[in-house]
């Protein structure tokens, strides 16, 4: 009976989980740098609404606005473009904590498998 037979099955273990780390690590790296792009996307919009409501607010309340729609403006009252750009700011903030908490998540996911793979190899040197 050899030694050396006795370790090969716990290095396919580790090797396995190590394996599983690497392709989590950059799986949740993909994951998280989408994430930032989202974010970064949504305060750009949320800026530009913001920025517009700004605007709008220093105008006289009879003045005429027109909201986008498709390829044609609809003529709104300053009360409405207002709501609508208030929302819009509402959404894209509501997004952006979805989006921290997944990034949260996800390196919390990581740092796990991190955790579980020092395990193994505490143990792997208590025997």
């Amino acid at each position: 009976s050899h030694p050396l037979k006795m370790a090969a099955p716990v290095d396919l273990e580790l090797k396995k989980a190590f394996a599983e780390l690497q392709t989590k690590v950059l799986d949740t790296q993909q994951k998280v740098k989408l994430a930032d792009l989202q974010i970064e996307q949504l305060n750009r919009t949320k800026k530009h609404a913001h920025l517009t409501d700004g605007e709008i607010s220093t105008m006289p309340e009879e003045a005429r606005m027109y909201e986008g729609v498709g390829r044609m403006f609809i003529l709104q009252p300053k009360v409405v473009i207002h709501k609508q750009l208030v929302e819009k700011q509402k959404l894209a903030e509501e997004k952006i904590k979805e989006l921290e908490q997944r990034k949260s998540y996800l390196e919390r996911s990581v740092k796990d498998a991190e955790d579980n793979i020092r395990e193994m190899l505490m143990a792997r040197k208590g025997q």
